[in-house]
């Protein structure tokens, strides 16, 4: 091959990098549900998936989101996880409505003056469960109102986030430990 046609093969090749690069980078704006109704959204929560995350890494089981509507309009925000050590970890923050037509987005602080965004992309018509994520799609969450999800519910929610351009390769499931009167909890299949 002559030096030439080594040079346009690498324009060609670098291109189609570029190109490659730019297309999956591009995704169009996440859309939020169309209305949430704080009152019902308030409650305990259960984490049935994730996306790996710093804040999170010492999570290994029972991660949960406790949300209480206060009298200032905010939302009181407990997370909680098992560590490794079998140890309770908890995480209280503030939430506040960033878009007050329709609720469904929020920004939340657990580190004043830092904010994060929260907006629920989906969710069950009677709030059996939510899935939550932000604009730039590096955060996402699956929560359900019961520690376990049934399997198609789940592949439901599966092809939900990857039409919203999510990677759904990307999710780690959380466990659950039984709880008093309730069954264990069902692993779920990829």
């Amino acid at each position: 091959m002559n030096l030439m046609t080594a040079a346009v093969v690498g324009v060609i090749f670098m291109v189609s990098l570029g190109s490659g690069s730019a297309k999956s980078t591009t995704s169009p704006p996440l859309r939020t549900v169309d209305s949430v109704d704080l009152s019902r959204y308030t409650g305990t929560w259960y984490e049935i998936a994730r996306y790996p995350n710093r804040f999170q890494r010492d999570c290994q089981s029972d991660t949960t989101a406790a949300y209480t509507l206060r009298k200032d309009g905010k939302v009181l925000v407990v997370n909680s996880c098992r560590q490794k050590d079998g140890k309770i970890k908890t995480a209280r923050g503030t939430a506040k409505i960033a878009d007050k037509t329709t609720n469904a987005k929020l920004r939340v602080t657990f580190f004043w003056p830092f904010y994060g965004d929260y907006w629920v992309i989906g969710l069950d018509s009677d709030y059996r469960y939510a899935i939550v994520g932000e604009p730039r799609r590096k955060y996402l969450w699956i929560l359900s109102r019961t520690p376990e999800m049934d399997g198609t519910t789940y592949e439901q929610i599966v092809e939900q986030i990857r039409a919203a351009s999510y990677d759904p390769e990307k999710l780690i499931k959380t466990r659950q430990s039984p709880r008093s009167g309730q069954p264990a909890a069902r692993s779920l299949s990829n």
